[in-house]
């Protein structure tokens, strides 16, 4: 893998997972990952990748944008127990939500289960679990942990 390739995959976890405002702090969490660079490089790989900023100014993989309104305007609670999420949503909207979850391939998810209100989702382990809780938390404005 090219590591070009390796840093937008890097740039990819971190948007996921956390609330990036700036490319510097983006610049910042790549360090630790190993990939030293200028935040002119962040900024042509964010362009390539198809980033945006949201009105709040939190960066988003343009894949995950359909499935973050779906969660913030859809989802009503998020529970999760080991490596089972139990995602409720309004009334008829589940197998939606799930399609969304699907498409978007988190990583650490292996799939879902929708009922009329209700999304089982299964991750491949317990942190995977609590990784996907944060993401749909996050999405929903709610506080990360």
């Amino acid at each position: 893998m090219r590591r070009r390739t390796q840093r937008q995959e890097e740039i990819r976890k971190i948007v996921r997972r956390e609330r990036i405002r700036t490319q510097r702090e983006l610049v910042e969490r790549l360090k630790p990952a190993g990939f030293e660079c200028t935040q002119a490089t962040v900024s042509r790989d964010i362009t390539e990748m198809g980033v945006r900023k949201l009105p709040e100014g939190v960066y988003v993989l343009a894949e995950d944008l359909h499935l973050q309104r779906m969660i913030a305007d859809l989802v009503v609670g998020v529970v999760r127990s080991e490596n089972l999420v139990l995602v409720k949503a309004s009334t008829g909207t589940a197998p939606g939500v799930a399609a969304a979850l699907d498409a978007a391939d988190l990583d650490g998810v292996l799939g879902s289960v929708a009922g009329d209100d209700t999304i089982l989702v299964l991750a491949i382990s317990a942190a995977d679990a609590e990784a996907l809780t944060d993401t749909l938390d996050g999405y929903r404005g709610r506080p990360r942990r």
